[in-house]
């Protein structure tokens, strides 16, 4: 009873500090109600068992120097060649050419793959790219919905501190592909140092913190990076553990120190108080697809909510289904999907899908369903069938209907509308 009571209290707190802050996204709530008596959240402290995913956790994020090659086929490494059978516009908004492409598809050097697997780590938070360059790739900016922040040659963002393995190089040598614990892709050299195993023994401490805190600035005698939550470090002798590169690239241990408020002893526990902890540092983090200017989209919220937890989650969207028993709903009308969702979804501990987005499920208000998800807009249409985008850009609070104040929003094409499934973790 007495954790329930804890439990209702911290809700108020926290819904109260984050939905005046939201109201554009929010529909239909009543933001002025701050005792929020009526909602429903049915959380589970107790869903997984937390040394057991803290240690499969751990084996995932440590297994690309396990690995003797990477596990991905050629094909699969090279799915991004795809895009050149697309219209494709680069930086400066002109459409890039087949000469282009052929520019980064040689410089690609696919005939070294897995050639010299090499282990490596982050030593920064560093942009994972679907070809070897900086430029962007977007479908038509002049389109609503295309162009920033949509860049297609971004696959994702890799924290500092990540351990993986090299494939190769390209042919310029400024960028290496590499496996991740959960995706591949190209990096910068620069972002990178290669370890050995004298290295890996010391890193490898078996006691490890986790980041709890969103882009607390890190500090080796000068500043190394903006530390996103679910950032892991190994701990020793009171100090934290990050890579640096000496000037071979070779990979150095330096200690540092962290503030006890922005990171605590992995996996901190499932509790109320930690979760609204967790959903507190992430609300209102500008949307960042594929973790562009080092931000989130909806698959890397909802995997970052849950790391500090000890709970591993798979990148993308879809890959996240696997991460749980899947309910079928996309069959079902609105109102169906929303009574379904109530009755069944386990607050905290549910994930909402739909085809390109996944959200995670918080409980009920005023007899609506509410989701957390970093979300950049919502398309709609006007009287002359004009298509054009409400923009939220960030992580908030919505009902399964956000933009629903609109004037020419369509519960037809509304998320509710589009929902597949749901995931119970």
């Amino acid at each position: 009873m007495r954790n329930n009571k804890l439990f209702i209290y911290l809700t108020i707190l926290i819904i109260s500090l984050f939905f005046n802050a939201c109201t554009s996204s929010i529909s239909n709530i009543t933001i002025k109600d701050k005792k929020l008596s009526d909602l429903n959240y049915r959380a589970n402290d107790n869903f997984m068992n937390q040394k057991k995913e803290a240690s499969k956790f751990l084996d995932k994020y440590f297994r690309p120097w396990n690995q003797e090659e990477i596990i991905s086929s050629m094909d699969d490494a090279t799915w991004g060649f795809k895009y050149r059978l697309k219209d494709i516009y680069l930086e400066n908004h002109n459409k890039a050419s087949q000469s282009w492409f052929s520019k980064q598809i040689d410089n690609s050097n696919f005939q070294k793959y897995n050639q010299v697997l090499k282990k490596a780590i982050s030593i920064r938070n560093t942009n994972v790219r679907v070809f070897p360059t900086k430029s962007v790739m977007f479908l038509d900016p002049n389109k609503q919905g295309e162009g920033f922040p949509f860049d297609y040659n971004q696959n994702s963002l890799l924290k500092i501190n990540s351990p993986i393995l090299i494939s190769h190089f390209s042919k310029d040598k400024a960028w290496a592909y590499m496996q991740a614990s959960s995706f591949a892709g190209w990096v910068s050299i620069n972002d990178i140092a290669f370890v050995n195993d004298d290295f890996i023994k010391e890193f490898q401490t078996n006691s490890y913190e986790i980041a709890i805190k969103e882009k607390f600035a890190l500090y080796d005698r000068i500043f190394r990076e903006f530390i996103k939550v679910g950032t892991l470090f190994p701990k020793k002798d009171g100090k934290y553990l990050i890579a640096r590169a000496d000037y071979n690239q070779n990979a150095l241990i330096s200690e540092v120190s962290i503030k006890k408020e922005n990171i605590s002893k992995f996996p901190i526990e499932f509790n109320t108080e930690n979760r609204i902890k967790i959903a507190k540092t992430l609300m209102n983090e500008p949307y960042g697809w594929g973790g562009l200017m080092n931000n989130r989209d909806c698959s890397s919220f909802t995997r970052d909510f849950f790391a500090p937890f000890g709970k591993y989650l798979k990148r993308n969207s879809k890959a996240q289904t696997d991460n749980g028993k899947v309910y079928d709903i996309s069959k079902l009308s609105n109102k169906e999907k929303q009574e379904y969702i109530k009755e069944n979804a386990i607050a905290f501990s549910t994930l909402i899908y739909l085809k390109g987005h996944i959200m995670l499920y918080v409980g009920v208000k005023d007899n609506e369903p509410l989701v957390m998800h970093n979300i950049w807009s919502i398309r709609l249409k006007n009287n002359e069938g004009k298509e054009y985008r409400h923009i939220i850009g960030k992580t908030s609070i919505t009902t399964l209907e956000p933009a629903r104040e609109q004037k020419d929003f369509n519960p037809k094409k509304s998320l509710l509308s589009k929902i597949q499934a749901i995931v119970i973790l």
